[in-house]
């Protein structure tokens, strides 16, 4: 049997082993209590405050962010040290504080995209215990995670008066509409990889074009640009006439005629705008694109190629009305005075008129955007490519020649001009634009030139392979994939 004098011995040495894996487990005893914290914050026993916690989608952690810090006088941010703290309540958190399961430790942090060249650094979990006039706070703010289940963020308050806290959440959606970091942005719409929820924004550069980067025939973009550009600039004449300012305007046409280059014009026309682009399958969250351009009003939502959801079903409710059903209800459910205007554009109107039939009212204006003339191909060789450096007559023949292309194919064809003058090493200029208008017209090319938007082989040699004139219309127009975007190209 051990003596007295062995027993101690083990348990002093025990003890000192406890404490040094205690140490070594991230020196809880050294760590400042969170209860004593809040408490000394506070003025009262944290765990007697009820909680009150409200939630806001993950894209609005910045501005959920700016507009509690907007509310306090004053604050401080600290954090939580201790495992798995991410996954409890602030309330189940105050109660394993007792038993000083958590400690003071680092904030954690989340950067974030709030410009095209800027980034945020954003509290993903952190506690502010902030000051506004006699009330004291404790608001626990953390980002969401998808990865694990929470989709939105989430904001849980305590403070002593219920009166304060009740303030404090009735004032919050006006603070953050008045610092949104995203008010005058041009944004983009995109879904967690985890979960079903929008992911952060994507945000680009507002476009920089003049009219002259534009080529249309006479009166088109006139008229788009006085239903789009003209009522924001006349806004309160009209609403002083008792008319509204909400308007929808359809740009329809063959691929590749203009219908987002046009779109990217009267985005420089606007930069006042918040824009929100929504194209493709990102179209499925035209409820938060118009929750956003209401708030963030004067606004312009962008949906490009709805043809691709005007066959789409949305089962969800047990319904099978085409999504685009919802998207011109929400283009109704805007109030008379607010100054948000849609601008969608589509490849086949003959797939969007009989919904849009269904569901008049919503699009004020439907402008066509069709094949450029002679004239028009002219002006866009010139646009395309002012260092050519061409006379009278091969610009003659080269638009005698593409006659049926697009705007898309008069581009490519000035960038293959300079690619196959480059490969030779010679000048840009009437040998290899000739060249080049051959290439495109080849046999070879005549995938190319139906993606570039050609409606057929109307104008093109014999000796390049082409055939008679296609006509205009669906079998023309084979359904091409996705185009590029506003901010793909």
């Amino acid at each position: 049997m051990p003596d007295e004098t062995e027993i101690d011995e083990f348990a002093r040495l025990f003890t000192r082993f406890l404490e040094r894996m205690q140490g070594a487990g991230g020196g809880r005893a050294q760590r400042e209590s969170l209860r004593e914290r809040l408490l000394a914050h506070l003025g009262v026993e944290p765990e007697q405050v009820p909680v009150v916690a409200t939630t806001f989608a993950s894209y609005d952690l910045p501005n959920v962010q700016r507009a509690v810090e907007a509310w306090f006088d004053s604050f401080e941010v600290v954090g939580l040290a201790g495992s798995n703290r991410g996954h409890h309540s602030l309330g189940e958190l105050l109660e394993l504080a007792e038993y000083d399961r958590f400690g003071i430790g680092a904030v954690d942090y989340q950067r974030l995209q709030i410009d095209v060249d800027e980034e945020m650094d954003c509290v993903a979990f952190g506690f502010y215990l902030g000051v506004q006039g006699a009330d004291r706070y404790v608001a626990l703010l953390r980002a969401a995670n998808p990865q694990y289940g929470r989709m939105n963020v989430d904001l849980e308050i305590l403070v002593a008066e219920k009166s304060a806290g009740e303030r404090f959440l009735t004032a919050l959606p006006e603070l953050i509409r008045e610092h949104n970091v995203f008010r005058g942005k041009v944004v983009s719409f995109e879904g967690h990889e985890f979960g079903q929820g929008v992911g952060p924004f994507r945000l680009h550069p507002r476009p920089e074009l003049g009219r002259a980067d534009v080529v249309l025939p006479d009166g088109v973009l006139e008229r788009i640009e006085r239903e789009v550009v003209g009522i924001a600039e006349h806004r309160e004449t009209l609403l002083a006439a008792g008319q509204h300012l909400r308007r929808g305007v359809l740009l329809y046409g063959p691929p590749g005629t203009g219908k987002t280059h046009t779109i990217r014009y009267v985005l420089s026309r606007l930069p006042e705008f918040t824009v929100v682009l929504l194209a493709g399958t990102s179209i499925h969250f035209i409820a938060q694109a118009c929750a956003l351009a209401r708030m963030l009003q004067p606004a312009l939502v962008v949906l490009e190629d709805c043809d691709l959801v005007a066959e789409a079903r949305d089962y969800s409710l047990g319904a099978e009305n085409p999504l685009l059903f919802q998207v011109l209800n929400e283009m109704d459910g805007l109030a008379q005075d607010a100054d948000v205007a849609f601008l969608l554009t589509t490849n086949r109107a003959d797939l969007l008129e009989p919904a849009l039939m269904q569901r008049p009212g919503r699009v004020d204006m439907a402008v066509e955007i069709p094949l450029p003339d002679a004239a028009g191909r002219g002006r866009l060789l010139e646009l395309y490519g002012p260092a050519l450096d061409l006379s009278a007559d091969v610009m003659d023949e080269v638009v005698a020649r593409t006659e049926g292309t697009t705007a898309s194919f008069m581009k490519e064809l000035v960038r293959r001009t300079v690619l196959l003058a480059a490969e030779a090493g010679t000048a840009p200029g009437p040998e290899s634009l000739r060249a080049a208008v051959d290439e495109l017209l080849s046999s070879r090319d005549t995938l190319t030139r139906r993606l570039l938007g050609a409606t057929g082989d109307s104008g093109l040699d014999d000796a390049s392979g082409a055939s008679g004139q296609a006509g205009y219309g669906p079998a023309a127009h084979p359904r091409p994939g996705p185009m590029p975007g506003i901010y793909r190209g």
